[in-house]
């Protein structure tokens, strides 16, 4: 799979997942939408529903993962992480495949 959720992240989206009171069938849905500033976003959220025909679908650390073969080429190798610091608190992408990024981290060109 092209995505590795590191087991910090992953204990994040367990923790958001049981607040959040989702399903057992929940997935964590990484992609890549068109826009931003940099052409590319990043796209993070939940979904009950997947394809297997157009999902590539794992288990990480417990936690389900979709993604869909469109934003499965922009994001081969890509590390999720969860960061917790003073200044900021959050999910964070590391995409090797990143040519140009803006300043805020959510856009990009490959």
């Amino acid at each position: 799979m092209s995505v590795t959720l590191t087991e910090k992240a992953a204990n994040e989206v367990k923790r958001c997942i049981g607040e959040g009171k989702y399903g057992p069938e929940t997935v964590l849905r990484i992609g890549v939408n068109a826009g931003g500033c940099s052409g590319l976003s990043y796209s993070l959220g939940f979904d009950n529903a997947t394809d297997p025909t157009k999902d590539m679908l794992l288990e990480q650390h417990g936690v389900r993962v979709a993604v869909d073969k469109a934003s499965d080429l922009y994001l081969d190798g890509t590390v999720l992480d969860f960061y917790e610091g003073l200044e900021k608190r959050g999910f964070t992408f590391n995409n090797p495949n990143v040519v140009k990024s803006c300043g805020c981290g959510s856009s990009f060109s490959a």
